[in-house]
């Protein structure tokens, strides 16, 4: 069983290096959900001889894990941009595809074209594939609507699976993912804050949606500084937590803006100063690294030592999108420890606990301690860092999943 030191509420510098393995150990999940006993094999087995289980898992000579956590996703969408990669692999750039029409703006309109029920099919599949990659708590933002119609369509379906499927869900409104055509930054900001925002509180307080975070593109050509700041203060000032995209393409003192905002993450920051770098480890403001974004757009990686030894806590998603079509957080955790340098235990840590933080749950969500959400992984290997070793090997090792003491997915 792999444990996180108790109570902490995320990991950063040293911290990262102290996983705590327990050998030969039980877990149990009460009928409630949430976790009864993690100890030793014989103890537990002393402490529960009188109870009855609705199931018993052998583990022998394998290893069970907290559920991993996926801190970045864009997984509502009609419009699958295949073509595309073709035009990136030939050097096309993200901009120079966005500007063509295409990027953002193609998803869009095939989005806004899609109904409800379309969009709830494709989606429930793409968290199934999560799901069995080991995925049990996911972050999904609308954005491919751009208008209040479809933005609500996209929040709506994604409320429908957060009551319906057993994956826990952390929603995020994204209305400004995009310029939508014919406005201006700041035009578009306006609409957001005198009617998106409003018409979202109407819809949360009668109980027909639930939004946890709010999310802006911060980038050159897409929001700047100062809309962006608006827009996240709007969204605060209504209860919403910041978690938002800065400083992947350009350097646009993102960084600086969420540690001043008081924001519970910030996405991308392949391009954060060292300035903006020190004041996301002073707000205790997360950094959600991308691994497949950097790798899909050949960006330069995010300075992720740089982000560990600062004391920043370093999270990681797998940015599930049309131009980064990736579900598995396994492969995640691979490319952030090769192409991001991050140690194993540091990758486990950003993919599990951090991520969670990232969203805001880690006094429920990313370990296995008495009294948390009981979502693990349990995979048929002797050693935990299979997982990440293995590169795209997690469907033969992921044995079982588990959410909320309930076996979502088994081999």
């Amino acid at each position: 069983v792999m444990v996180c030191a108790r109570g902490e509420r995320f990991l950063a510098r040293d911290a990262l290096c102290r996983l705590a393995v327990l050998e030969g150990a039980s877990l149990v999940v009460g009928t409630d959900g949430f976790i009864k006993a993690i100890g030793p094999a014989d103890e537990i087995q002393k402490m529960f001889c009188e109870d009855s289980f609705d199931e018993r898992i052998d583990c022998s000579g394998k290893c069970i894990l907290p559920g991993l956590v996926d801190a970045h996703t864009h997984p509502v969408w009609a419009g699958e941009r295949v073509h595309e990669f073709a035009m990136k692999l030939a050097g096309a750039t993200y901009m120079d595809i966005h500007q063509a029409g295409g990027g953002i703006n193609f998803t869009v309109e095939r989005t806004r074209q899609a109904s409800e029920e379309e969009l709830f099919c494709s989606f429930q599949e793409r968290l199934q594939c999560m799901v069995r990659a080991g995925t049990t708590l996911v972050e999904c933002k609308s954005g491919y609507g751009l208008n209040l119609e479809t933005e609500l369509k996209m929040l709506r379906v994604i409320e429908r699976a957060r009551r319906q499927l057993p994956i826990g869900i952390s929603a995020t409104y994204c209305g400004a993912h995009s310029v939508p055509k014919g406005k201006t930054a700041s035009e578009a900001a306006d609409e957001i804050i005198s009617s998106h925002l409003p018409k979202l509180k109407e819809l949360a307080r009668s109980g027909e949606i639930h939004v946890d975070n709010i999310d802006v593109f911060c980038e050159k050509g897409v929001f700047d500084l100062d809309s962006t700041r608006r827009i996240l203060q709007s969204g605060k000032e209504m209860g919403l937590q910041i978690n938002f995209h800065g400083d992947e393409l350009h350097p646009m003192k993102a960084a600086e803006l969420g540690a001043e905002l008081g924001a519970q993450a910030i996405s991308h920051l392949e391009e954060a100063s060292d300035e903006g770098i020190t004041a996301m480890a002073t707000a205790q403001c997360s950094a959600v690294l991308l691994p497949t974004t950097a790798y899909m757009l050949r960006l330069k990686q995010p300075r992720a030592r740089k982000m560990l030894e600062e004391g920043v806590i370093v999270a990681l998603g797998s940015d599930f999108n049309p131009n980064a079509y990736c579900f598995s957080m396994p492969v995640v955790m691979h490319l952030a420890c090769v192409n991001m340098r991050l140690s194993m235990p540091e990758a486990l840590a950003a993919a599990t606990i951090n991520a969670a933080y990232a969203l805001g749950r880690s006094h429920t969500h990313g370990s296995l301690e008495v009294g948390k959400q009981g979502d693990l992984i349990i995979i048929n290997a002797s050693r935990w860092e299979h997982l990440i070793y293995q590169f795209g090997g997690h469907h033969e090792l992921i044995e079982y999943v588990v959410a909320k003491g309930k076996v979502i997915y088994k081999k």
